[in-house]
């Protein structure tokens, strides 16, 4: 099979370009590196499996010429980071719609079913935890600009679904939770677990904004790939939308101090108001737990690694490729 991913360069999409690979199909990818990374795909690029067009997707010439020589699209490209949403919100809005809508329009044009990669952002406010694909979105006003991006996802479902309801064109939708792993960025880009790495390693306090008492459901990197590809290749979630991450909750005062525990150090907190950092019109929702039910009924998909597993993985890797740590060999378990 022939594949064109989307923001390929990305933490999730090149883990994805390589469980592709390894499985002995064809991968083409577009990233204008504005969050992707070379060294991302540094153990791919001498596949002749793979092709890499450094471009963006609003470069519709470009869309046209590979989307018509692929079996499937997985789209993953999307503005990303809770610090960059809410500082370019314009950016953010065009790239998420404008460049799905350019998608959408090139699949259905060369009959290729695609994969749009969304968020838990999609929920809002919602305090109905468990959080089910079908429940009622609650996002906030329209004044915060962090909930451009939740609104941005949400329309880019929206159009998918129209599409398939009015075209026929074949598509599947995952929200995303909390993914991290391997090659998430150490200038964070949105990742919690990103940032109290790199500041558990500079012998840093830990930055907790709020209470900390908020939760959100954290899934290895493993797990996301298998859940995305076990959507897309499941002709049985057709049309669906699914939650692919870790039903398992925890606190980011917990998450703290797991983190501690797995860079093996003993940093402190330091404390921060939400405002303090994303301005005054900035909103938080307290918690973040997905409804993996229809995943597991129609996909039989289920994430596997434990938080605490997947974090020692994450934490070996930070170790050799995070600056913070390679500067710092004091910390313990680097000596």
């Amino acid at each position: 099979m022939r594949y064109l991913i989307t923001g390929g360069a990305g933490y999730i999409g090149s883990h994805l370009v390589d469980s592709l690979l390894k499985d002995n199909h064809k991968v083409t990818v577009i990233d204008n590196f504005s969050t992707g990374k070379h060294d991302n795909l540094a153990q791919a690029l001498d596949n002749s499996s793979l092709k890499l067009h450094e471009d963006t997707i609003l470069n519709e010439k470009l869309l046209n010429r590979v989307v018509r020589e692929v079996d499937g699209i997985y789209h993953l490209a999307a503005a990303v980071g809770v610090k960059n949403i809410v500082d370019n919100p314009l950016e953010c809005i065009i790239t998420n719609v404008d460049g799905t809508h350019r998608i959408l329009e090139a699949a259905l044009k060369y009959g290729v079913k695609v994969l749009i990669a969304s968020s838990s952002e999609v929920y809002g406010m919602s305090t109905r935890v468990p959080l089910h694909e079908d429940d009622i979105r609650m996002p906030g006003p329209t004044n915060v600009p962090r909930w451009s991006y939740a609104v941005s996802k949400a329309l880019d479902e929206h159009l998918a679904l129209a599409y398939r309801m009015e075209r026929g064109l074949k598509c599947v939708i995952v929200r995303y939770f909390n993914s991290y792993g391997p090659r998430i960025d150490e200038k964070g880009y949105g990742s919690v677990i990103a940032r109290f790495m790199m500041q558990a390693f500079e012998n840093h306090p830990l930055t907790i904004y709020g209470t900390g008492e908020q939760t959100r459901s954290f899934t290895y990197i493993d797990d996301t790939i298998r859940g995305t590809r076990m959507t897309f290749e499941n002709p049985r979630g057709e049309g669906l939308v699914f939650n692919i991450g870790n039903h398992n909750e925890v606190t980011i005062n917990e998450l703290a101090n797991l983190v501690e525990e797995a860079v093996g150090v003993n940093v402190g907190r330091k404390r921060m108001s939400f405002e303090d950092v994303f301005g005054k019109h900035f909103q938080e929702t307290p918690r973040r737990k997905p409804d993996t039910s229809r995943a597991k009924e129609i996909l039989e998909f289920e994430a596997k690694t434990s938080l605490k597993d997947g974090l020692a993985k994450t934490v070996a890797w930070a170790r050799e490729n995070y600056i913070s740590a390679k500067t710092n060999n004091d910390v313990q378990g680097n000596r």
